[in-house]
């Protein structure tokens, strides 16, 4: 026999952690989104490399080399 009844405290509480839940929903989306934005508008992957770094020289390829 199992009693089941929830407590006032447990129907607020329940409401915090879903607006809490979707908060963070919201926050990851809006990473997410930008991530997205910014990886969209780099053409090259090499391009990518460079952005927040330091370029490193073994990923510039050099002149006159084929690939």
């Amino acid at each position: 026999m199992v009693i089941k009844v929830e407590h006032e405290l447990h129907q607020r509480r329940k409401g915090r952690n879903t607006g809490v839940g979707l908060l963070l929903l919201g926050l990851i989306g809006i990473v997410f989104g930008l991530t997205v934005v910014k990886v969209l508008q780099l053409g090259d992957i090499t391009e990518f490399e460079k952005f927040d770094h330091v370029a490193r020289p073994q990923i510039i390829p050099e002149e006159g080399a084929t690939e």
